[in-house]
């Protein structure tokens, strides 16, 4: 087993991320059922493109956020703002994840992270969780203004954490993030649970057996 960096994505892989239970109990009036609440989940974070994805990009502030997002739903800013703050709340840690995240470094594995979060949640991640203090480094694309699919920001990230693709492991849960640092060289897993992924780990002689 040679020495490997080893990146997370936060949120749906360390962090709990489920937007449909989040407009349900915030909304519960108009997310009343499972497809009302697929309905308003495409229409408030845009598959994370759109208004959500210059949020998370640092490109506009929350204000601007809530605004842009009632002005294009029909949503009153009041109802906006109360998914936007709720969303700490949902982004609760996700124990599996985190005993796995343990065991990467008793092996002797380092951790980084590279998350696309808007700065109001990454600054709340990092004061919240004293976990956090395991990874050596990490980049969140509110702080440089990019987000991952795109190219740059992992190249961004190997550059910051002084490591190469080769030697690097990338877990997200979404696969077109996986699939981009793929085509850079970079080892990389679709997140699904954290049992399935310690099992592709181990396959891979990164973690031991236990």
């Amino acid at each position: 087993m040679k020495p490997t960096h080893v990146i997370f994505d936060f949120g749906g892989v360390v962090f709990r991320w489920n937007p449909l239970r989040l407009l349900a109990r915030v909304l519960p009036a108009r997310a009343n059922t499972p497809a009302a609440a697929e309905h308003w989940k495409g229409l408030f974070f845009q598959n994370y493109t759109g208004d959500w994805g210059a949020f998370d990009s640092g490109l506009i502030t929350m204000a601007e956020t809530r605004q842009r997002i009632a002005a294009r739903t029909g949503l009153a800013e009041s109802e906006v703002q109360a998914v936007l703050d709720a969303v700490p709340d949902e982004l609760a840690p996700q124990p599996e994840t985190v005993a796995l995240m343990r065991r990467l470094r008793a092996a002797g594995h380092r951790l980084y992270y590279l998350s696309n979060m808007p700065a109001p949640y990454a600054q709340h991640l990092l004061r919240a969780h004293d976990f956090m203090a395991w990874f050596d480094d990490g980049v969140f694309s509110s702080t440089v203004k990019m987000g991952k699919p795109e190219p740059a920001i992992y190249k961004l990230a190997l550059r910051q954490f002084d490591i190469t693709a080769g030697e690097t492991v990338f877990i997200d849960d979404h696969a077109p993030n996986v699939d981009a640092a793929r085509a850079l060289g970079i080892t990389a897993f679709v997140f699904t649970d954290a049992e399935l992924l310690a099992r592709d780990l181990t396959a891979r002689k990164l973690l031991g057996t236990n």
